[in-house]
């Protein structure tokens, strides 16, 4: 399972490495340490604490077209053979998306795993609550 330092999970939850530290005292979340003697926490208890996230920093230094990017945590895995159904908690935003069960292996993507969902789309469609519309 991917291990994230208190520093990336409170990135990615929007919320700050004291937060995360308390998390971990309050809900009795298991820490490791790494080589540098750097708290670990599991990614799959960061993914339980995503819904409680704002939306992180992309921290990439790469342009692209797509302006719609939503970094985030896989929250789970749903494969066959063939389709996979990965969701990813990207700030207070959950994001679902359907691939191949070839690219979820390559991509090495798990509960846990962090990822960034792209979206490119041709529609978008806009609501407006009753008696707002003219």
């Amino acid at each position: 399972m991917p291990h994230l330092r208190i520093s990336e999970a409170a990135s990615l939850l929007g919320v700050s490495d004291d937060t995360v530290r308390r998390w971990v005292a309050s809900e009795g979340i298991a820490t490791a340490r790494d080589a540098a003697g750097r708290t670990l926490v599991d990614g799959v208890d960061v993914a339980r604490f995503a819904a409680r996230a704002s939306a992180p920093n992309d921290r990439t230094d790469v342009l692209r077209s797509a302006r719609n990017r939503f970094p985030g945590i896989v929250t789970a895995v749903h494969a066959d053979s063939v389709m996979a159904q990965v969701d990813l908690q990207c700030g207070p935003h959950r994001v679902v998306s359907l691939m191949s069960s070839e690219a979820v292996r390559e991509l090495d993507l798990e509960p846990g795993s962090l990822a960034t969902a792209i979206v490119k789309a041709t529609t978008v469609i806009v609501e407006a609550a009753p008696g707002t519309v003219r």
